[in-house]
Formats: structure tokens, sequence, C-alpha cells
């Protein structure tokens, strides 16, 4: 059987009996939307059981009604023929039926929870994706549905027309002779206890199989990756001997895999050989007593075989169960994650222009911290100034930007716009108002049109170009050989940094907020690219309050106020000038970038701009706060 070999439990994959109850009772909830469809279902699989177990049951009245030396009319061999056929065709039917039918039903569950799986992870606030690993969440949406997949596609079906088909015999057999039926339950136990042994044996032998499989190709991999270093050093007997023991170990985890089955099948053929045997002799000696009839003994020796299949199915078919249901569970955990951000009720939008005011705002990223990654931050930023935020790597300069933005929700204290505490906003007001260009711009699948667009949903191509020439850059594109419709490949790996950038600004401009947080754009490109950003960058900002993480002092020299943040502190707050005259923080700082680029100049290399942190290497001191 595929199942049985394709199908094997890790540990995560094992629900207890409490588990397995809450994932039932939540599928029957989510299956409401599909009732009239999985009525249907069941009755036309009621149909299928009944029709394909039939057969015996005509053939026993055709027996006992037509064989001499009791009866002898042909005709009754020619009624139980033609309904015999009957039942067969109408079986083909429910049979198509119900694999249609059943699988809709399935996919179309499978679908909608894809959708709110992936609707709620879309959901979800930055928090949650800094502990969450992206591999685990696209196991979620590739194993575990995968699971469910194969669940619907090929043993959803067969675990219940089995169960169906168990059911219906049994109660067949008993209404056809009590005494034949207990003598068709003596063999049952045998069978039961050997498909119990033989799911824990198989789900053992299957995992050692695949862990052997994993090694081999791990083997072979690395092999092939470190091929230079292998032959470099002559060491290609050892890697194959390597390679030859972990295949010889997958080998002998297939024979055992195979043992099993092997153990398993003959009892299987032995308890129905048995089975017929004790039926056709105890119904032999009732026959001749008078006690049942020969049609009765035919149709018990034919539905023996109906009774032990699917014990044998179900057996088989019991870790795929187990495996989904497990993927349910892990899918209905990642949809129980509450959104950390999320719209209060009676929330209001925000008003169209205002200051940003950090008051007390003290944060940790995880949530319960004592150690936290601000603390006591006061900072007010005018409505349309430009203000720098600077300080060495890790002071929290991105996180009072991300603050702002409400990526996060401050531990302690408040962060307003105009007056109205973010946290009583509405999320759509305030994407509307801020929005924030990233240090690199990242692209999506699509053309440079599309990835654009993205700034605001349902924008015209005429909005897109108005958006790309007011930063300057309409021209650009439009000398690609296919304009804004070039496809930009996956992470806009066609295009430049500086493209992806300049798409990045476009953005930024197509939605048209009242607040840019820029993550300076130009601090990871060359030269020639870095003032055609500049640009853009400066008609962008015009006319908007602009905060900008600075990660080079000549961005703050530019900026109406620059505030120095440090240890998750905001130390200084004040024009260029001002600072300079204090002599503090931002002072030091800057004498020290001024001192490095009148050693570049004096070298000769054409750096016009030294980074903050290289200032903070030259100085141990700056960097040491």
């Amino acid at each position: 059987m595929w199942w049985g070999h394709d199908v094997a439990l890790e540990e995560d994959d094992k629900l207890d009996a409490a588990q397995a109850r809450r994932v039932l009772r939540r599928s029957m909830k989510l299956m409401r939307p599909y009732r009239a469809a999985i009525v249907v279902a069941t009755l036309v699989l009621i149909g299928y059981t009944v029709t394909s177990l039939a057969g015996p049951f005509i053939l026993r009245f055709a027996i006992d009604h037509a064989l001499p030396p009791r009866h002898h009319s042909v005709r009754v061999i020619e009624w139980a023929a033609g309904v015999y056929v009957g039942s067969a065709f109408l079986m083909a039917i429910f049979e198509r039926a119900q694999i249609v039918l059943v699988n809709q039903v399935g996919e179309s569950f499978l679908r909608d929870l894809r959708v709110r799986v992936f609707r709620h992870i879309l959901s979800l606030s930055l928090s949650f994706f800094d502990t969450e690993q992206t591999g685990r969440l696209v196991a979620r949406m590739t194993q575990d549905i995968d699971a469910l997949e194969l669940l619907v596609q090929q043993g959803l079906l067969v675990f219940v027309t089995s169960g169906l088909t168990f059911i219906v015999v049994l109660s067949v057999m008993l209404y056809l002779s009590p005494i034949l039926f207990a003598v068709a339950l003596f063999t049952l136990p045998w069978v039961i206890k050997a498909s119990i042994t033989f799911r824990r044996q198989s789900n053992e032998a299957y995992l050692t199989v695949r862990d052997k499989i994993s090694q081999t190709l791990s083997t072979f991999q690395e092999s092939v990756a470190g091929i230079r270093v292998v032959q470099a050093f002559g060491r290609e007997r050892s890697v194959i001997r390597r390679f030859i023991k972990h295949n010889n170990e997958q080998l002998d985890a297939n024979v055992h895999a195979i043992a099993v089955s092997a153990r398993y099948f003959p009892i299987l053929e032995f308890s129905g050989v048995a089975g017929t045997a004790a039926i056709v002799g105890v119904g032999g000696l009732m026959v001749h007593a008078r006690m049942t009839s020969l049609g009765t003994v035919t149709a018990f020796i034919l539905y023996l075989t109906f009774l032990i299949d699917p014990i044998q199915q179900i057996s088989t078919l019991f870790n795929l169960v187990q495996q989904s249901g497990a993927a349910l569970h892990k899918l209905y955990g990642l949809l129980d994650t509450p959104r950390a951000i999320a719209e209060r009720k009676g929330a209001v939008d925000l008003p169209k222009r205002g200051d940003i005011e950090l008051r007390g705002v003290d944060f940790a990223y995880r949530p319960g911290e004592t150690d936290t990654v601000l603390h006591g931050v006061d900072l007010v930023v005018g409505a349309g100034e430009r203000v720098a935020l600077v300080g060495p790597t890790g002071a929290g300069k991105s996180t009072v930007a991300k603050l702002i933005a409400r990526f996060y929700d401050p531990v302690a204290g408040s962060v307003s716009y105009g007056g109205v505490d973010l946290r009583h906003a509405t999320v759509a007001s305030l994407r509307d108002r801020i929005a924030v260009v990233p240090q690199e711009g990242f692209l999506f699948h699509g053309t440079i049109l599309d990835n654009v667009r993205l700034g605001r949903e349902g924008a015209t191509d005429d909005e897109v170009r108005a958006a790309l020439r007011l930063i300057g850059a309409e021209a650009r594109f439009d000398a690609f050989a296919e304009g804004l419709s070039t496809e930009v490949r996956e992470r806009g790996s066609r295009l430049s940094a500086g493209e992806r950038q300049l798409v990045s600004l476009a953005r930024a401009a197509l939605a048209n907020p009242d607040v840019l947080i820029l993550d300076e754009a130009t601090s990871n490109l060359d030269p020639g690219t870095e003032s055609e950003v500049e640009a853009a960058m400066s008609a962008l900002m015009e006319g908007r309050t602009v905060i900008v993480i600075a990660h080079r002092l000549s961005t703050a020299e530019r900026a109406d106020r620059v505030a120095v943040v440090d240890a998750g502190q905001v130390l200084e707050v004040g024009t260029h000038d001002e600072l300079m005259t204090r002599g503090g923080r931002y002072a030091a700082l800057y004498s020290s970038w001024a001192g490095s680029e009148g050693d570049s100049g004096a070298a000769g290399d054409g750096s016009s701009e030294i980074d903050l942190r290289a200032s903070e290497r030259d100085n141990p001191r700056l960097a040491a706060g």
C-alpha cells in the first residue's frame, strides 16, 4: 500500500486524545459552510457501500431459490443476474460521484484554510516575525497542507468507506446467521492485534528508512559541494567509503521495513483462509442439519473477505490520519496567534497633519523582558520638520522609527500623531499618513509598474508614471526595452541596487504620505547611483515630515534637527550648529567624521562621506559611548 510506505510519524505528529478532540471539533466548525455537500457525499458513500456489498446477498438468494433439489426456477437466476448487473452499474455511478464530491469538499476546505492562514500571517506584527523562523511558517503552508492534501485526495475516501464497509458487513453477517457470525468473529482478534502491531512497527521502520535516506543524500550533497576539497586532498576513497556505509545502512533499513510487511500480510492471508475453513466446516454441518442454507454459507465466505480488508486498510491509513490531525493542530495554533498590533474598538482616524510625540517611551522586543531596548525616550518632531536620528549601531535608532510607524507598541509611555495616541488610531489612516522606505528596497516578482503600484492599491498607470516623474526616475525606466512593463524577476534581481531603491521611493511617492521615515536609502549604493537616488529623495521629502535614520553624518548636517540616540535613550536634540556648540556626544562624533574625511581626501580616494560606523572604529571612545 502506498500510504504504508510514504507516511511516518515524527514526535510532533502525535496528538493526545484531548488535542484530537479539539482538532475534530474545530474542523467540524470550519466545515459548516459545506454542510449540504457533506450530507450529499455521505448519502453517496452509503449508496456505494450498499451496492458494493450487495453481490454476496444476491448470490445467496439465487442459490437458495434456484438450485435443486429445493428449487428449479431458471427465472430466479435471470432475475438475480439482472439485479447483480444493476447493482454493479449503480456502484460504478456512486463510486465516481463519491470521488468527485469528497475531493470537492476536501479541496474547498483546504483552499479556504490556506487563505485563512495566509491572511492571518500577513496581519501579524513584526514582533511575531522577530521570533518565528520563516522556515517554520513555510512548513505550515507546504508540509502541513501537503499532509492534508494527501489525506483528502487518497486517504479520506478509503478510510470512510472502509469504516462503513466494516459496520455494514458485521450487521449483515449477524442478520444472516448469529452462529456463523460468532465463528467469523473468532479470527478477528488475531487480525486486529496483528494490525496494531504492524502500525507501530511499520511507523518505526519507515522513520528509520527516512532518516537513512536523509543521511545518504546529505553525504552525496556534501561531497559534491566540496568536490574541490575532496580532489585537492585526494580523499575520494574515504568519501566513497562513507557513502557506501550510509548506503548499506539505508539498504538494511529498507530490508527491515519489508520484513515488517512480510510478517503482517501472511497473517492476514492465513486468518482469511482459517476463517473460511471454519465457516465451511461449521456451515457444512449446519446445512446438513438444516440449520441454515447453502446460500447463506456462500455469502458468509464472500463477506469474510470484506471484513478483513477494511481492518488492513484502516491500519495502514492510521498514520496518515494522525499526521493530518497533527498538521491541522499546528495550523490552528498559528491561527490562534494573537495580533500584537490590533485596531481597538472605537479607533479614530489620524489628522491630516500634526506633530509626532514620544513621551516616556520604554520598549522591549520580547513581552515581559525587563531589559528594555528603549527607556524613557522623549522626542517631538514638528509637522513638516526633518529630523535625523544618529548614533552607534544598536543604539535604538531603528526601534524609534518602528514605534513611530507603529510596527510595534511601546511597553510604557506613548507615541502620538496630531495628539492621537497611535494605539487609538485606525490602521488604515496610520498607513495612509506614515510611510517607511527601508535601506534596501524589496521588489516582488512582476513588472516595474506592478511594484510601484504596491504603494497604493488601484492606482492607474498614469498615477504610477506621475510618482516616477516626481522623483525623476520616469525617463530612466522608460529607457528599458520593455519600459515600465519590464519584469524585475525574483527580488528585483534584474535591476541594480540603485534602480531597486528608486522603485521603492516611487512607491512612497505614490502613497503620498504626510510622514516619511527613511532608513538612509543611499548608504549601500555606489557613488554613480547615489546622486540620482539623493535627488529622488529630495523631491520626495518636499513638504513632508521626515525622519531619517542617518548612517552618514552629512545627512544629519542637512536636517532641521538632530536627535542623538545611544544606549536606548535620546541624549541630545538640536540643530547641527547647536549640538556642535554644546561640544557633547554629537560634536565628538562629527569631529571624528570630519577628521576621517580629511584623511580620505588627502589620500585622494575620492570618498566624500564617511559611514558613522567607520567613525566609531576610528575612535573607540565614541563607540563605547
